[in-house]
């Protein structure tokens, strides 16, 4: 069907928030005013805790009240000291979450196809200072998990995962969450779960649970014991019950991003020097988080930054995600990891990638349609 192309009345953005119906929401909230129950792990938060760790088919869950307070709990629970090897290609929260913990950075460079950190790069990068490998499941891509396990296993080395991205994805039907020593998600608004704000850490270590819920109450063990440095991330009452209305919508959301997948995939596969950012790898079922593609300036005629300032136009919000990289920000400039000849990759990614709009309401008006038609449009006539 062909389209006209015009601008959107209405700013179109990369994220939509997957909201509950308003009725069921104050059928939850009337539930916690009666109960007069609002916080420190009550009904609400202990129904959603069991209902992730079936969804994500995982073990153990600790909720959090963010996933960057979930992934500072990561480190602080596994004792970890000295570097941490992970990737520049990721939001800001992954490093900070290290630094936060006296724990330096160490940035190793992706790989090309899904832009996870590449296992090939990460020996090398070893130290008697270091401690554990933080991957990212990027776009819902799933790191090499086998290969980095090896790694680990090979130096004594921790792994934690940051899989803000990967709420759902599977490897031959495995959870996301059951690799490596411990597993972090977000659930905030842009996420295709979302607890308004939230996170949560997935573990197969059950001694883990205490010492993480130590640390996301302050420490306190009783009325009488405050055992250790703990900080505030308690996920409340109001966040767990927004939460079990959205797990209700995951699956039909996914369904409808499918759809939105395969409409603007029909139109990237016919464009010169354009491509999806996706694994090939046919054993991992996505997350269908984002919809990122690469432009390839040479190849297309148009760079990145190009596309980006002209789907403005035509009031669309893309987002240069991740861009810049975290080894450029002014806090991360000077380590010696972060030197450009370190990360070519990452360095031509950060230049090359843009997301889409992606989300299940794109279906409705043609939505999606018109939004492929612009990058048609773009790419073809400029």
């Amino acid at each position: 069907m062909q389209l006209s192309i015009t601008k959107f009345e209405k700013p179109v953005y990369v994220f939509e928030p997957v909201l509950p119906d308003l009725n069921q929401l104050h059928e939850k909230l009337s539930e916690i005013w009666a109960s007069k129950y609002v916080a420190n792990m009550g009904p609400q938060h202990r129904l959603l805790n069991e209902r992730i760790t079936e969804f994500l088919k995982v073990s153990n869950t600790t909720l959090f009240s963010n996933g960057t307070l979930a992934l500072m709990a990561a480190s602080r629970a596994l004792d970890l000291e000295g570097e941490v090897i992970t990737t520049p290609f990721t939001f800001a929260a992954t490093p900070h979450s290290l630094v936060w913990n006296n724990l330096t950075p160490v940035f190793c460079d992706i790989n090309p196809v899904d832009l996870t950190i590449n296992p090939a790069r990460i020996e090398e990068m070893i130290t008697p200072r270091t401690s554990a490998i933080m991957g990212v499941h990027v776009y819902g891509n799933p790191c090499d998990v086998v290969k980095i396990q090896e790694i680990a296993d090979k130096y004594n080395l921790k792994v934690i995962y940051d899989a803000a991205h990967a709420f759902g994805t599977t490897i031959d039907g495995i959870g996301i969450g059951n690799f490596g020593d411990m597993t972090m998600f977000s659930f905030h608004a842009t996420k295709l779960f979302n607890t308004i704000e939230g996170g949560a850490l997935c573990y197969k270590d059950e001694q883990l649970m205490d010492k993480l819920n130590l640390i996301k109450n302050f420490g306190i063990k009783n009325e009488e014991e405050v055992v250790m440095a703990g900080f505030n991330a308690k996920l409340n009452e109001v966040q767990s019950a927004v939460g079990l209305l959205v797990l209700d919508m995951v699956e039909e959301e996914q369904k409808k991003r499918m759809k939105v997948f395969d409409i603007y995939k029909e139109v990237v596969d016919r464009l010169d020097g354009v491509e999806i950012v996706n694994t090939s790898d046919e054993s991992v079922h996505s997350s269908y988080q984002y919809f990122a593609i690469r432009i390839d300036a040479e190849r297309c005629g148009r760079t990145r930054d190009e596309v980006y300032h002209k789907f403005k136009n035509y009031n669309v919000f893309t987002r240069r995600y991740f861009y810049p990289l975290c080894s450029d920000f002014e806090c991360y400039r000077d380590l010696p990891s972060s030197a450009v000849a370190n990360l070519p990759v990452a360095k031509q990614a950060s230049k090359e990638v843009l997301c889409l709009p992606f989300y299940g309401s794109l279906l409705e008006n043609n939505g999606a349609e018109s939004i492929s038609h612009i990058l048609r449009k773009v790419i073809v006539d400029g």
